[in-house]
């Protein structure tokens, strides 16, 4: 094509943008209005819509269990001192994001080499991960073995990590579970127990790839050194206590009155109710009931010994005999019908 034919190309794809395509000519979008159509041209704070917007609608929001941030609040706290007296380091830690990915794709976005821990909720009867990055795997080991301060860790990229540095790592993993019950500990006591620790995101898979997960990124600085830890918590795992993390403050009852429930309790033992004392029960047929005239007599088969039953409605109470006081007629309660439910 000649240089020609493409300036009169483009200029007629320049028209076309400012102005409606003619019948039966097809207009070509720009960038702007096709990022614009699938999602992408907004900013990270930014809402989305379009394609994108559908793709992310069958996520759910972290937002939606309040409580969980105040547990890794509790959780940065607690690492800040019990870190600080693990590495015999000044230690910072800060919470830098929470968000909700499915599991598969977070899985397939851990930067590698990592070390992928996982440990297990015996309560909750479920699996929960942490994610330690090379960076803080290097950094733990230098600071461990007495690096000097003021110079980077050194890394060194293409090999496994070695049988030292795995149970460094493992012993600061376990100090992060251990603060993690006691943050925890407010909402239900837990216990979270060391199961494996993997290099391989395959072989630390606790979740369906569909599968909805928390994720909470944590930066641990250590001067000049230091990293991300990362901690994944499935949905799943999370929902024998997800009543308890929907709390917006620790405490909350749902909307639940306290003096309007002792309010209405002490009304309730005031009310009136009608108890009626059922001497006998008969079946008749309509045809009986049609011939039924004043001065008929019907038969009860009760005797002046027998039980009668005494109801509320149609709850069965008491059961007690018939008698009679001065010049009324009386009923003297033998049992409790429940009595008679709870017997074995």
């Amino acid at each position: 094509m000649s240089e020609k034919s493409q300036e009169e190309l483009a200029s007629q794809s320049g028209a076309a943008e400012g102005e409606d395509a003619a019948p039966g000519q097809t207009r070509v979008l720009n960038q702007d209005e096709i990022d614009s159509l699938l999602g992408f041209g907004k900013g990270e704070g930014e809402g989305a819509d379009g394609i994108k917007a559908i793709i992310n609608s069958a996520l759910v929001a972290y937002e939606r269990l309040p409580m969980l941030e105040v547990v890794f609040d509790r959780l940065v706290r607690m690492m800040t001192t019990s870190l600080r007296n693990f590495t015999s380091d000044n230690v910072e830690v800060s919470l830098d994001q929470m968000f909700s990915v499915r599991f598969g794709d977070y899985l397939n976005s851990i930067p590698l080499p990592a070390m992928l821990s996982v440990f297990k909720v015996d309560e909750w009867d479920n699996y929960g991960m942490m994610v330690v990055d090379s960076a803080l795997i290097y950094s733990i080991v230098d600071v461990l073995l007495g690096g000097r301060r003021g110079t980077a860790a050194m890394r060194i990229e293409g090999r496994p990590y070695t049988t030292i540095e795995r149970n460094l790592v493992e012993r600061m993993i376990r100090v992060v579970l251990a603060d993690l019950c006691t943050a925890f500990e407010p909402i239900a006591p837990v216990s979270f127990k060391f199961d494996r620790l993997e290099t391989n995101p395959r072989f630390a898979t606790i979740a369906r790839p569909g599968n909805a997960a928390i994720v909470a990124r944590l930066r641990i600085d250590m001067e000049d050194r230091g990293g991300r830890f990362e901690i994944v918590f499935p949905y799943a795992t999370l929902e024998p206590v997800r009543e308890l993390l929907l709390q917006m403050f620790m405490g909350e009852k749902f909307g639940r009155d306290s003096i309007w429930e002792t309010h209405l309790a002490t009304e309730l033992w005031h009310t009136h109710v009608d108890l009626v004392a059922v001497l006998d029960q008969q079946f008749m047929s309509l045809d009986d009931i049609m011939k039924l005239e004043v001065g008929t007599r019907i038969m009860l088969n009760a005797t002046a010994d027998a039980q009668i039953l005494l109801r509320c409605g149609d709850v069965q109470l008491y059961h007690g005999r018939m008698g009679r006081k001065g010049s009324q007629i009386a009923v003297r309660i033998d049992k409790s019908v429940r009595e008679e439910w709870e017997a074995p």
